[in-house]
């Protein structure tokens, strides 16, 4: 592989039905990247990351071809970038083991997530701070390293709220360097796009499947209208000026439109639009814009074979450099082969 090109890797955890907040903040900007030629990018399907907090077998794999079909849906460019599932490349969870030999207690006892759960426990008053913390939970940052590590990213466009686990592949990247003495790692850096990177659900808070507050990105037409017109808005009426800076219909309808679309709507709303004209104008917008990645995304659902053989091609791929960056780490501590 042409080592020049800079390297970007996103992944998606498969537990639910991609909505709005997945493509703005993830799935728009790799696409874009896959189409780039300068660019080697790896997307994949994160079912081992899956497995930390879901233990319905068939909620992963429906989430696993749900994903999959949207990506391939968009316009992924499968001939440029490598696309494939977490769990198809071995050496992953391999390279887990290795950094997580290397990895210091302390700083996994610092990640936000295991913090959040600790602290859940100490309100609950359990005696036993570390109760229902599986070891998935808490090791969850080194396979988020490992995923990075593997294929040697530059870049890692994620929200704000994972830039620490960025952080912390850094940290045990530097500490494998170090141990084994070589440049077996580069330093990745978190991308985060502060424009788009958190969208507001219905209700006002982040779009997250853990609030129920989700717009899916392929609803049926009139569900997504329907979902449109329940986004929480104020009680202003038409004729009064509206602050968009503070409105979650504006903040989802400026994250697809152009930056002459938004300022257009702005306008309206400083003019006093109605809510229920400004709800119709987003519907009408997201509706038009998902129409026909809609119809190809119903149609590769129907044609689960060829997800499976485009996954299949991405494994490949993948494996193909997974097999010799392990060879070379398996050296580096002592376990490679005697001849």
């Amino acid at each position: 592989m042409n080592n020049a090109k800079t390297r970007v890797l996103t992944g998606i955890t498969t537990t639910g039905t991609p909505h709005l907040g997945n493509y703005v903040g993830a799935i728009k900007p790799a696409i874009e990247a896959s189409q780039d030629p300068n660019v080697q990018s790896f997307y994949f399907l994160a079912d081992y990351h899956a497995l930390i907090k879901c233990q319905e077998p068939s909620r992963v794999q429906q989430s696993r071809l749900e994903i999959a079909a949207t990506w391939l849906a968009l316009g992924l460019d499968t001939d440029n970038a490598i696309f494939y599932r977490q769990s198809d490349v071995p050496e992953i969870p391999e390279l887990m083991w290795m950094l997580s030999c290397v990895c210091a207690k302390g700083l996994m006892n610092r990640a936000h997530a295991y913090k959040a759960a600790v602290a859940d426990n100490e309100e609950a008053g359990n005696q036993d701070a570390d109760k229902g913390i599986t070891m998935g939970l808490f090791g969850y940052p080194v396979l988020m390293a490992a995923d990075i590590l593997m294929f040697n990213a530059n870049k890692v466009p994620v929200g704000r709220d994972q830039i620490q686990h960025i952080e912390m592949a850094r940290d045990i990247a530097g500490r494998f360097n170090h141990l084994f003495k070589g440049d077996y790692f580069v330093q990745p850096e978190a991308v985060v796009d502060e424009k788009t990177e958190v969208l507001k659900g219905l209700d006002g808070r982040k779009m997250s499947k853990s609030y129920d507050n989700t717009i899916p990105l392929f609803s049926p037409e009139k569900k997504l209208q329907k979902l449109v017109r329940k986004i929480k808005t104020n009680s202003l009426e038409p004729g009064e000026p509206k602050d968009p800076a503070t409105c979650t219909l504006f903040q989802i309808y400026s994250a697809f439109a152009s930056d002459d679309e938004t300022q257009a709507m702005r306008e309206q709303y400083a003019a006093g639009i109605g809510w229920g004209d400004a709800k119709n104008q987003v519907f009408d917008y997201l509706n038009a814009q998902l129409r026909e990645p809609r119809e190809r995304y119903t149609a590769l659902l129907e044609d689960p074979g060829h997800i499976e053989a485009v996954l299949q091609k991405g494994a490949e791929r993948a494996r193909e450099e997974a097999t010799r960056t392990m060879e070379r780490l398996r050296a580096a501590v002592g376990l490679g082969r005697f001849v």
